[in-house]
């Protein structure tokens, strides 16, 4: 990395679906930068942006890898973003800081849907970017690339525009027509693409596909319309500024073509993003930034570093940050320049750079820093969990250091979330999917020494009662000493699903005196925490009706106990039934994929498909909204994204309690008796 900008430094994310080529491209935009005296490969493990044992070990990206360089005089910030679905929190986050995004793809028009997501958060947020679609070194793939344009241009609310065409020679692309000087260019290997005449083969498309991106330019600017419509040619200064205006204000899309792999288009590409990308204060305007003369920092991604500590990545919005300053009350301990893995210290960082702060213990990702406070800024929710595991650690006396190291974990990504449940006394983490958990527990070992066994959480079954009783309790208890005597009489009746616990005391003539009552109902709850079935007990209503009591040797405990008592007196002739938790489900899917999203729920026992509705804001997809029993509900992430192209998601809440008969009852039960897990 060489050479110093005389402008604010700029980012650029590089986004896109698993297997497009995004750490490919970002590796060869950093060698013909000159940033990279040799390129790293994907399956060699040695690129800069995979620089992680979980991405090694997966050959995919698993965070987002940051690379500073320069490029023509211009400081650039490159991000190379996860394109698996599961770790989208990332990108998302990325993209927020970005001046620009280079959505990559394959020349595969099947393929165009899986960019859908990406590109409806970019049209959402109003971030500008790049299409590039990548791999066009295979055969076939000049002759799919309209067809590639028209599929992607169905999943994008913007306008997306070719600004060159390709040079062929058989099936193979040898160079491209640059749209607006008219230029043509062939590839040179290791070096920029040679000017050459413009073939007279490739002219008639050159025209059209020109014509083509005129007039897109002329939805946003009356004199160049008034140009074509006057049959003028306009100057080529005049389309070039055009098209830089409207990509940064997020108007339209130009598509750019190359190979990651052979470098070829990719010189291209970084000049356009030179010439097209806003500068640090227009992306600040649009994500609302508030001006100042004070200095203001932004957290966008945290990391626990082995032999580092923390350290909190961040762009600098406004001013300047030196290194022993304070943001927030917090002392800067070290100002770093990211290059994948590795780490460049300066002594301070001005506004545009993208930088790690070190020891920022009391900073956290999306906070706005300025020396003297936190600043609430504009951040998207995290992600809803769709897939849980329970943890247990395999050795003894490790529990304190696992909480601390998935507290960090969580701190790093906010798709993860961890769950302690009281009830089955399970540590339980959720995650977006089975890839995403699996590389939590990876680095659990590789980064915190902890080996952790795993299984599926258990489901909050619940029971109650069909029948209503009339029932006995009684304790009597006698010591050396005081005694101990309780003596009650409980009316016990089933509830509407939903209802909860009801207690009353329906005690005439003083049998059971007022000061026992509470300890009566305390009894009857702590009963419930255990049922007969092994579960807790809900929807019942339980009476006081009659008893009695001694002068010397009855007490709150001996009442509690008689309740007790009363309470498993009812159990069997008020027939206890097993209750499972439903979850509503809202599935969303392209409309194409719809029936398969109602198939994927019918074919779920106690799957019950609602309805399904157009997907507000997305034009060509569904929301398919379903009941599913919580116990089947752990692999729906898996099978969605499976039937949908990775695309698919789902939220999901409880609704209600159902009564569970039969078989499938019978083995709830008995897996219940074999476990030690305390109710």
């Amino acid at each position: 990395m060489s050479g110093n900008s005389q402008s604010t430094p700029r980012v650029a994310a590089i986004v896109g679906p698993y297997l497009s080529g995004k750490t490919s491209l970002m590796e060869s935009l950093l060698f013909v930068a000159g940033a990279l005296p040799r390129k790293g490969s994907v399956k060699e493990g040695n690129t800069v942006g995979d620089a992680s044992m979980e991405a090694k070990a997966r050959q995919m990206s698993v965070e987002a890898s940051l690379a500073a360089c320069t490029f023509q005089g211009e400081a650039w910030t490159l991000i190379d973003c996860p394109g698996s679905v599961e770790f989208s929190q990332e990108a998302a986050h990325a993209l927020m800081v970005a001046d620009i995004a280079v959505v990559v793809c394959d020349p595969d028009p099947g393929r165009a849907l899986m960019v859908a997501p990406t590109l409806k958060f970019l049209d959402d947020h109003k971030v500008p970017h790049a299409v590039f679609i990548n791999k066009m070194e295979a055969p076939g793939s000049a002759g799919k690339l309209k067809d590639v344009l028209n599929a992607l241009q169905v999943v994008s609310e913007r306008p997306l525009v070719l600004v060159e065409v390709p040079i062929r020679e058989g099936d193979q692309i040898t160079g491209y027509v640059d749209l607006i000087s008219e230029h043509a260019y062939r590839y040179e290997a290791g070096k920029d693409a040679d000017l050459v005449q413009l073939p007279d083969s490739v002219l008639p498309e050159e025209q059209e596909a020109r014509q083509l991106l005129l007039e897109k330019l002329a939805d946003f600017d009356d004199h160049l319309m008034e140009e074509l419509l006057s049959d003028m040619v306009p100057p080529q200064e005049e389309v070039s500024e055009d098209l830089a205006k409207d990509v940064r204000e997020d108007l339209l899309v130009p598509v750019y073509f190359g190979s990651a792999d052979k470098d070829t288009g990719v010189r291209r590409l970084f000049q356009a993003l030179c010439d097209e990308a806003p500068r640090v204060d227009a992306t600040a305007a649009r994500l609302g930034i508030p001006e100042g003369k004070d200095s203001l920092v932004q957290v966008f991604k945290t990391v626990h570093a082995q032999h580092v500590g923390k350290l909190s990545i961040s762009r600098v919005w406004r001013g300047e940050v030196a290194d022993g300053s304070s943001l927030a009350g917090n002392r800067v301990s070290g100002i770093n320049k990211l290059f994948g893995a590795q780490q460049i210290k300066q002594q301070k960082a001005t506004v545009g750079e993208v930088i790690a702060l070190g020891r920022m213990d009391e900073v956290h990702t999306a906070e706005g820093l300025t020396p003297t406070a936190k600043v609430e800024l504009t951040w998207p929710e995290p992600l809803q969990p769709m897939l849980a595991l329970s943890l247990h650690t395999t050795k003894s006396g490790d529990d304190v250091k696992l909480s601390l190291a998935l507290q960090r974990l969580c701190e790093e990504d906010a798709s993860l979330k961890v769950e302690q449940n009281a009830e089955t006394q399970e540590r339980i983490l959720w995650g977006q999917g089975e890839v995403h958990l699996k590389c939590a527990l990876d680095r659990l070992k590789s980064r915190f020494g902890l080996d952790v066994s795993h299984h599926p959480p258990m489901v909050p079954y619940r029971e109650t009662f069909t029948k209503a009783a009339k029932v006995h309790g009684r304790h009597k208890h006698q010591t050396g000493g005081h005694g101990q005597f309780g003596d009650v009489w409980l009316e016990v009746k089933p509830r509407q699903r939903g209802e909860g616990f009801q207690f009353e005391e329906k005690i005439v003539g003083g049998v059971v005196p007022k000061n026992f009552f509470g300890a009566v109902e305390h009894g009857v709850v702590d009963w419930m925490k255990r049922g007969p079935l092994g579960f807790p007990v809900v929807d019942i209503y339980v009476a006081l009706v009659d008893g009695s009591y001694h002068t010397v040797d009855s007490s709150d405990m001996a009442f509690k106990t008689a309740a007790r008592i009363g309470m498993n007196e009812a159990a069997p002739v008020c027939h206890p039934v097993l209750l499972e938790p439903i979850c509503e489900v809202h599935i969303a899917v392209p409309s194409e994929f719809t029936p398969k999203a109602q198939r994927l729920v019918t074919g779920r026992r106690g799957g019950q498909v609602l309805g399904f509705d157009a997907r507000p804001g997305w034009n060509g997809w569904d929301i398919v909204s379903a009941y599913i029993p919580q116990a089947e509900m752990s692999d729906v992430v898996v099978e969605l994204r499976s039937l949908t192209m990775g695309v698919g998601s789902f939220t999901w809440a409880f609704h209600h309690l159902q009564e569970l008969v039969g078989r499938d009852a019978d083995k709830v039960v008995e897996a219940r008796k074999q476990t030690k897990a305390p109710a």
